[in-house]
C-alpha cells in the first residue's frame, strides 16, 4: 500500500491560508484504512497498521507537495520545537514551528483543536495540538511566543474540528478548574450539564495575544467523516497541517 498511487491525492478542508502558504485540515476522505481506523487515519500510536498509517502520511507529503512531513509525539504539554530539518525521530511536543519552506508540520487529533499559526510574509509557520491539557497549559500562548521571537508580526490563526462545547460534557470540578484559567472555556452541554469549549478557549487565548482566527466549526463528534475518540474510543487521528511554499 505504501506505493498506492491512488492516494496521491488527499482532500483538505479550506483554513483560509495566505498565499506562499499551503495546508489545511484533513478528514477521513482519501485513506485506505479499514475499521475502526477506517479512512485517513495518520495517527501512528492507535493500533492501526503501521504500513497504512505511512502509505497515509506519505500521500499527505505529495498532496502537498513538501519535501518533508514531520509529526510529533504529542503529550498534551506547551513545549514548542522548532524544526529546521526532517528529524531522525519525531520530536516530542505539541507545538511546532519551522522558518524552512518546504517542510510540513502536522499535528493529529480526534477532538481535540488543531491550530494552524502562520505569518507569510515573515516566513514562519507553525501548528499546535490543544487539547483540554493543552489549553490549560497554554501551548497556543507559547506556540505565538515562539513564532514572534522566530521574527512573526503579522501572524493569523486557523481551528480546525473540534469536539464542540455542546457534546464535551466533564465534571462539574474539571470545568471549574478549566474556566479558572482561560474563563472563556467555560460551556453547557445541550442537555445542560457542565462542558468544556476547548476551541473557545483558544479563540479567547489568541484574541488576548492579538492573532485574528478563523474557525473551520465542526464538531468532530457530530460528523462521521471526523474522527472522533470520545465518540468511538478506538479510532483514527485527523490532522492539521501547514507547509511555507
Amino acid at each position: 500500500m505504501g506505493t498506492d498511487r491512488s492516494l496521491s491525492t488527499v482532500p483538505l478542508l479550506d483554513a483560509g491560508l495566505p498565499a506562499g502558504v499551503r495546508g489545511g485540515f484533513t478528514t477521513r476522505a482519501g485513506g485506505g484504512g479499514q475499521a475502526p481506523y477506517a479512512g485517513l487515519n495518520l495517527g501512528d500510536h492507535v493500533g492501526d497498521d503501521p504500513a497504512v498509517v505511512s502509505a497515509h502520511r506519505e500521500a499527505l507529503r505529495r498532496s502537498l507537495g513538501a519535501d518533508a512531513l514531520v509529526v510529533p509525539h504529542q503529550v498534551h504539554g506547551a513545549d514548542v520545537v522548532e524544526v529546521v530539518s526532517p528529524p531522525a525521530s519525531a520530536p516530542e511536543a505539541d507545538a511546532l514551528l519551522t522558518r524552512v519552506p518546504g517542510i510540513a508540520l502536522a499535528i493529529v487529533v480526534a477532538d481535540c483543536v488543531p491550530v494552524l499559526l502562520v505569518d507569510a510574509a515573515a516566513g514562519v509557520v507553525g501548528v499546535a495540538h490543544a487539547g483540554r491539557p493543552g489549553l490549560v497549559a497554554g501551548v497556543v500562548p507559547s506556540l505565538v511566543a515562539a513564532l514572534r521571537s522566530a521574527g512573526a508580526r503579522d501572524l493569523v490563526a486557523a481551528l480546525g474540528p473540534s469536539v464542540c462545547g455542546g457534546c464535551y460534557e466533564v465534571p462539574a470540578a474539571m470545568a471549574d478548574d478549566v474556566a479558572a484559567v482561560v474563563p472563556a472555556a467555560r460551556s453547557r452541554t445541550r442537555w445542560g450539564t457542565a462542558s468544556v469549549d476547548v476551541a473557545a478557549g483558544v479563540r479567547a487565548q489568541l484574541a488576548e495575544l492579538g492573532v485574528p482566527s478563523r474557525d473551520v466549526a465542526r464538531c468532530t463528534l457530530e460528523h462521521d467523516d471526523l474522527f472522533s475518540y470520545r465518540r468511538d474510543g478506538t479510532t483514527g487521528r485527523s490532522a492539521g497541517v501547514v507547509v511555507l511554499a
